[in-house]
């Protein structure tokens, strides 16, 4: 209900945000469109679908979402594969469609599964490489577009490929409109920060080519054909798509990646609108609203994207605080797109190409570049695998390599620590750095023959060699091993058969007394879920301090002594 009385709780604020927002976003949505073999009006559908559901649906009040840069790149790739394939746009568009919706689902289902929060733990040098490696590719794309000329195939590896015939095919009319159009991007805020300098450069560069360019000079957005105009057409073919078996894993595994990247892309800009409103979002629903916005955007042919930074955080500062924002701002595009369609049709490519190469170069991590000589030289080596394979081979491979080396090096950077500041010595070592009482002599009389081993830190599978290793260089007059695991908050299932083993080969092939010491919470239930308390380590044999553990070695002490 305080939703719903919120919606129209600042409708003045949220006009002048939405309005702002979507003036912004028209020139990226046409701009991404054209990227893609879909057409500038593709990136128009999907920021005004996205825009709404996303507001309306959402988990961050003030988010403005559209095609993105990052999931512009998956998806130009994509659909030209898809094209490549199945002969043409017309027969690979179900195909195209089923991964938009599936996107959708998946990001949806991210949502209700209540795992929006675990996207935080993909790893920096991963994240920085791969939009490294979009803004490279987006740069690199370019180049031909730029220069007036039709852009080769084979993504950024076929166009430096084709590098050496820029001077047969420049035109030198779009080297001048494209260079104006980034001129006025960068020079705009210095003048004034009222209007945007994006929507600024698409106006000022298309009117006056319209006037100045001689006719046929250059090549415009409908050169390729007319740009549609009207209510887009809802497509229902890709549902055929969906159930066809030798295509729905091919579909999942391209709609994954977008999905994973979108919900990334929200969930960071989400963060960034926290911080400035003082607000908090809701991070399952935030997937969920872009899940379904992602869904509509695809039925109706339009990109998919995600909440965009630079456009939510021009609609919070001019007044934005509601979901009515949102919905103003795609509200907004669809008017354009019924009422000035058919204008679209004669912007420049080479305005496009322009607007693309400041997207392209801003969303590179400078930061990340910068700090190259002051981070550990693994996430170096992770950062730039991420970015080499994300330009020249494959973004599905680029984030999966990515995730994977950063997986070992978490497990070396853990195993080093655990190992680390774990330790198995003679209890009279022990004893001078721990708060072991030495009353009665027991260090004395007994500490050479009882080691305690000391385990700090999870014990999981990327520690498993160390532990095995210290244990097998337990001295052979050793009677008595104590294992402190007052320390160890988790234990996988590696780790409880090492220790398995571990007590095994103590207890039945060496003749040695083990006890356990602070063993607690998940760890104890673990242990005795698979039975190694009571099968191995006897109940008896199980203390909560090492006071206790004390007064069993003074009985045993005690014991040994009587029998002698």
């Amino acid at each position: 209900m305080e939703q719903k009385a919120g919606f129209f709780s600042n409708v003045k604020g949220d006009l002048f945000g939405g309005i702002t927002a979507g003036v912004v976003a028209l020139p990226l949505a046409l701009a991404f469109g054209e990227q893609t073999e879909l057409g500038a009006v593709a990136g128009l559908y999907g920021a005004i679908a996205l825009g709404i559901f996303a507001a309306l649906l959402g988990g961050t009040k003030t988010q403005i979402s559209g095609p993105t840069a990052p999931m512009t790149v998956v998806s130009a790739v994509m659909i030209h594969e898809a094209i490549e394939a199945m002969g043409s746009l017309e027969k690979a568009m179900p195909f195209i469609v089923a991964v938009f919706v599936m996107t959708g689902i998946l990001q949806a289902l991210l949502g209700i599964l209540r795992l929006g929060k675990y996207i935080k733990y993909i790893p920096y040098p991963v994240v920085s490489g791969f939009m490294s490696g979009i803004g490279l590719i987006i740069v690199i794309t370019q180049i031909f577009p730029f220069i007036g000329a039709v852009g080769p195939e084979g993504g950024a590896l076929g166009t430096l490929k084709k590098i050496h015939t820029i001077p047969e095919v420049v035109n030198w009319w779009s080297v001048g409109v494209a260079v104006i159009t980034v001129a006025i991007i960068y020079a705009m805020p210095l003048l004034t920060k009222k209007f945007p300098a994006t929507l600024a450069a698409l106006l000022i560069v298309s009117i006056a080519a319209y006037y100045l360019v001689p006719e046929g000079s250059m090549l415009l957005i409908n050169s390729a054909g007319p740009v549609p105009t009207g209510l887009p057409k809802v497509n229902t073919a890709f549902l055929a798509a969906l159930t066809n078996p030798a295509a729905i894993l091919r579909i999942i595994e391209y709609a994954a990646t977008l999905a994973a990247l979108g919900a990334i892309d929200s969930l960071l800009t989400s963060v960034v609108a926290d911080n400035i409103t003082r607000t908090k979002h809701d991070s399952n629903r935030e997937l969920i609203g872009q899940g379904i916005g992602n869904m509509a955007a695809g039925i109706i042919g339009g990109l998919p994207g995600a909440g965009a930074t630079m456009r939510t955080v021009i609609n919070i500062k001019a007044g934005g605080r509601t979901r009515l924002s949102g919905v103003v701002a795609g509200l907004l595009l669809a008017a354009i797109l019924l009422g000035l369609g058919a204008l679209v049709g004669y912007i420049p490519n080479a305005v496009l190409a322009g607007i693309l190469v400041t997207v392209g170069l801003g969303i590179i991590d400078y930061k990340g570049l910068a700090h190259l000589r002051s981070v550990p030289r693994t996430e170096v080596v992770i950062m730039f695998t991420v970015l080499l394979l994300t330009v020249f081979v494959d973004l599905l491979v680029a984030v999966g390599v990515g995730m994977i080396l950063a997986a070992f090096v978490f497990m070396k950077k853990a195993a080093d620590m655990v190992e680390g500041g774990s330790s198995t010595r003679s209890l009279k070592d022990f004893k001078e750095e721990t708060p072991w009482q030495d009353e009665k002599g027991l260090t004395e009389e007994m500490g050479n023959r009882v080691w305690v081993k000391e385990i700090n830190g999870p014990l999981f599978f990327g520690v498993i060699e160390g532990f095995m290793e210290q244990i097998r260089h337990i001295p052979k007059e050793t009677e008595v091993v104590v294992i402190r695991m007052d320390k160890v908050p988790y234990v996988d299932q590696s780790g409880l058969y090492a220790m398995e083993e571990a007590i095994t080969e103590l207890e039945r092939n060496r003749n040695l007394t083990v006890i356990l010491a602070g063993v607690q919470g998940q760890v104890r239930d673990m242990l005795e879920k698979i039975n190694i308390i009571p099968d191995l380590v006897a109940p008896d044999e199980i203390f909560a301090t090492t006071k206790e553990v004390e007064a069993y070695l003074e009985e045993k002490l005690r014991k040994t002594n009587d029998h002698d």
